[in-house]
């Protein structure tokens, strides 16, 4: 049975006649439905978005992004089915909020003045900034009088309204709106040089870095703002308080913050440097290896294997560390005895006892351990050993966190390096704020690289079908060979 139906019954008249004194409203005529009650009788929650990394997208096992997430959660508290929507422009997703065919939008939307007067926001549960982006190589812009070239930005967006407050003191700033491309296509065409700027929120940036490292910033256009979910303006508050109640505890249990994590933990910091010579490497030493990662990864992605290489080795055969680790994986000896390596210099022994290894670090992570998340902790053990990782999970649970949650341990590893705290542990002292970034570091190389065969990918299916229509064009007779003869 949902929370709706049980728990909400006692709390729901309360709650409303509080929400509801804080607002200028009329009563609702007792024949009317309220807007819980109707998505309640109908089963549905129907809810708008769109396309994009930080809000909905369809990833290899099904829809993701951390708005999908909570709204996936939200249907589920009201015992409901989730009906979502996700398109590429926000000029559709307001209309259809205001004619009522969407319950609630939960888009990613920065709460802005102009959104405020027409519509109704829940809680924040994200704050972003907006910055100005331009292309590496390109004079950096630090404010708007140093502008002189293109800037478009995405119609109805909170940038296109920040841009409209600032003309007011610079007159001669010039921009253009578009609705037939979205913010990441608009970096690309920063990237491709059609575009000298364009504004991106703090958020999204951070995700594109990954793939494209010479996006820049230029300066910041609007210092942080709240994210929220967007209602219509009316006078029914069923919804909205069932909502405050949601984020309330999804707040109260850590999962926002989980999710925060799940999305954006790894990329907080960007390295150009880095960031480039893994794309670098990618070209240049992967495929020399790929098919072993792809033999020995076993039931993870061999991409995720290949990333922690990197990681350890930078995909160096002949690594070899000052602590005496060596190789593609950088096993100990000790380590590499036990898993039966003769030699660790050599690649594809040193992937077996690397994959075989954490294969073996993932089972003797607790079950409780989400199988997503175990992975991390896994990692984590892969570097740091698996004594600290448990022990880290235990001052996780004594600070009052989830011990199965990555984002609730990974805040308590570091605590190892205090002797306030290892001092109470087992295994005692830690460098603990270096499994954090190992294991940062690795989802960050991880999603690049899925992005970047993702695109050899389909450019190698887009020449195989190009190739197919020149052949069968070719074979085709042409009209004077199928002509009759006299």
């Amino acid at each position: 049975m949902s929370r709706i139906t049980t728990k909400w019954r006692g709390f729901w008249p309360a709650l409303v006649l509080l929400v509801a004194a804080c607002q200028d409203t009329s009563p609702q005529t007792p024949s009317q439905s309220s807007q819980l009650e109707s998505i309640l009788e109908r089963g549905e929650l129907r809810v708008g978005t769109r396309f994009s990394d930080t809000t909905y997208y369809e990833a290899a096992d099904g829809p993701a992004g951390l708005d999908y997430e909570l709204a996936a959660m939200f249907a589920d508290y009201l015992g409901v089915k989730l009906v979502i929507e996700p398109t590429y422009s926000l000029t559709e997703l307001f209309p259809k909020l205001e004619k009522g065919e969407y319950d609630l939008l939960a888009a990613g939307l920065s709460v802005t003045d102009e959104r405020r007067a027409h519509f109704r926001f829940a809680p924040a549960y994200q704050a972003v900034s907006q910055k100005l982006v331009y292309k590496r190589g390109n004079r950096r812009p630090r404010d708007f009088d140093d502008l002189s070239g293109s800037l478009m930005v995405m119609a109805f967006s909170a940038h296109a309204e920040r841009l409209a407050q600032v003309a007011k003191g610079h007159p001669e700033l010039k921009w253009s709106e578009t609705s037939d491309m979205d913010s990441d296509e608009l970096l690309q065409q920063v990237l491709a040089g059609h575009l000298d700027y364009t504004v991106a929120d703090s958020s999204n940036l951070a995700l594109n870095r990954r793939f494209y490292p010479d996006l820049m910033v230029g300066f910041t256009v609007a210092d942080e703002q709240p994210v929220a979910w967007a209602f219509p303006k009316n006078n029914d508050d069923s919804l909205y308080a069932a909502l405050i109640e949601f984020f309330g505890e999804m707040t109260q249990t850590g999962v926002i913050a989980r999710l925060e994590e799940k999305y954006y933990g790894h990329v907080r910091t960007f390295d150009y440097v880095d960031t480039r010579s893994f794309i670098r490497a990618v070209d240049r030493k992967l495929p020399r290896y790929q098919q072993s990662f792809e033999k020995y990864a076993g039931d993870f992605d061999w991409r995720l294997l290949a990333a922690m290489s990197y990681q350890e080795s930078h995909w160096n055969p002949n690594a070899v560390s000052v602590t005496g680790v060596r190789g593609l994986m950088m096993l100990t000896l000790a380590t590499a005895d036990f898993l039966g390596i003769n030699n660790r210099l050599d690649p594809e022994q040193s992937i077996r006892g690397g994959a075989n290894y954490l294969h073996q670090l993932f089972e003797r992570m607790p079950e409780s351990i989400p199988a997503h998340e175990r992975v991390w902790f896994a990692m984590a053990a892969y570097n740091v050993g698996e004594g600290h990782v448990l022990d880290a999970r235990r001052i996780t649970e004594k600070r009052g966190g989830d011990p199965n949650a990555w984002a609730d341990v990974k805040d308590s590893l570091p605590l190892l390096r205090k002797k306030a705290w290892y001092s109470q542990t087992r295994h005692g002292y830690a460098r603990g704020d270096e499994p954090v970034k190992y294991v940062d570091n690795i989802r960050r190389y991880y999603e690049t690289l899925v992005w970047l065969h993702d695109q050899q990918l389909a450019k190698l299916q887009a020449q195989q079908e190009a190739q197919a229509q020149q052949t069968a064009a070719e074979g085709e007779p042409s009209l004077e060979q199928v002509a009759p003869q006299d």
